[in-house]
């Protein structure tokens, strides 16, 4: 069936009509879910952060290097691992990971400068 819409001069099929609404609806649907995976993903990183943000006073409490390069490989090597059993492309898991473990390290530089120079011990909410 054809129908043609006085206003345009278009002409448009109500099967494409139809179509093109189920496709608004499916890509709704799937942007719906991956609005909710990014908020998890916020949120999951958030209590990522407090766990460091603990492990970076510890490491200044007991005066230890901010960094922990066997640590670091071997979690890049075991989320690689994983990305692949999960078929996520691992290059970019490992990206991911260097960028998130510098902004750790960059923490506990801070966290352990402060300890040193006797500023305040406590975290912030926000990870830094």
């Amino acid at each position: 069936m054809t129908t043609s819409d006085p206003g345009t001069g278009s002409t448009e099929s109500t099967e494409e009509t139809v179509v093109a609404e189920s496709v608004r609806a499916e890509l709704n649907r799937l942007r719906e879910s991956i609005d909710n995976i990014d908020a998890a993903v916020v949120h999951m990183l958030a209590e990522r952060f407090k766990c460091t943000q603990q492990v970076g006073h510890l490491k200044a409490e007991h005066r230890l290097p901010p960094a922990d390069p066997a640590r670091e490989a071997s979690q890049i090597a075991r989320l690689r691992q994983l990305a692949e059993s999960a078929r996520l492309d691992p290059a970019f898991a490992e990206k991911l990971l260097t960028f998130i473990i510098a902004e750790v390290i960059r923490h506990h530089e801070t966290i352990a400068g402060e300890t040193r120079d006797g500023h305040g011990s406590g975290a912030r909410a926000d990870g830094t």
